[in-house]
């Protein structure tokens, strides 16, 4: 019986490596073609290793000024979106999650109900609010606008819903009012949740194309992809350089991914609650 358990757990494990190399194999690719040169990274018959290693192309990307900022704007714009994002989700998935109100049940609906149009749907009719509105080349255009996610308050209301009433009833005895309660009793069980709302925002800001395309013209506010885009269509030839580039992009979300790791798993586990 022990050696079958074994020969399972081999075989699992062998799946689950296949499956990761199979995964992580287009990054790595990327990563090793950043060392290529220009003819390289495209060359007939495929070679997955240069024939020599270019380091020079990391260090000109490195040294390119517009490829910094765009890569510190997109970083700073994308923590601003998450944390943004946490604190009116998470708000108002405690007010659907415990409060009762009038039209309750129909402003659900409501929120609910966004999660099945199409972004597409709407970029028309969203870039021409943000026109009027006059925050076309702004930091605020890229920020706002996708603040309130309806699919992060469900998956935080789904949490909420299964903290035991006790003790908010508890601290109500005790005289608290409702932010105490949210602030001290339902933000620090949110760590999990929170991690994986966090994460999904800053993974989203950090890889949206279109709408930054549409509302930035500013080069000074250019999103790494809007810069990456960029360089693939006025240095097409450079092609080790560009792969060193996206290379470097995929960093931060690859380090926030490895950090993480932990509490995505749990967060995974938890989207199966109630």
């Amino acid at each position: 019986m022990r050696l079958k358990e074994q020969f399972v757990k081999i075989v699992l494990y062998a799946v689950g490596l296949l499956i990761a190399c199979i995964a992580l194999f287009p990054l790595l690719w990327m990563a090793i073609a950043g060392f290529k040169g220009k003819t390289e990274v495209l060359a007939t018959p495929f070679k997955f290793l240069p024939e020599r290693w270019l380091f020079e192309n990391y260090i000109s990307i490195l040294q390119d000024q517009m490829f910094i900022r765009s890569m510190l704007i997109t970083f700073g714009g994308a923590l601003l979106f998450a944390v943004l994002s946490l604190a009116i989700n998470s708000s108002a998935a405690y007010v659907f999650a415990r409060l009762e109100f009038r039209f309750k049940r129909v402003l659900w609906v409501y929120v609910i109900l966004t999660m099945f149009v199409p972004g597409m749907a709407i970029l028309l009719t969203s870039f021409i609010v943000v026109t009027k509105l006059g925050m076309l080349d702004t930091m605020a255009v890229l920020v706002l606008p996708g603040v309130a996610s309806a699919g992060h308050m469900f998956f935080i209301r789904q949490f909420y819903l299964n903290i035991p009433m006790a003790l908010e009833e508890a601290a109500l005895i005790d005289g608290a009012g409702r932010f105490k309660i949210f602030s001290h009793i339902f933000l620090p069980m949110s760590y999990p949740v929170f991690v994986i709302v966090g994460i999904g925002s800053f993974l989203g800001y950090w890889n949206s194309f279109v709408w930054p395309t549409m509302t930035i013209t500013n080069v000074n506010l250019f999103q790494i992809m809007q810069y990456l885009a960029t360089f693939r269509s006025e240095r097409a030839t450079e092609l080790g350089l560009l792969m060193a580039g996206s290379t470097l992009a995929a960093v931060p979300t690859v380090v926030l991914f490895l950090i993480f790791q932990k509490y995505i798993i749990r967060g995974i586990k938890i989207s199966g609650l109630k």
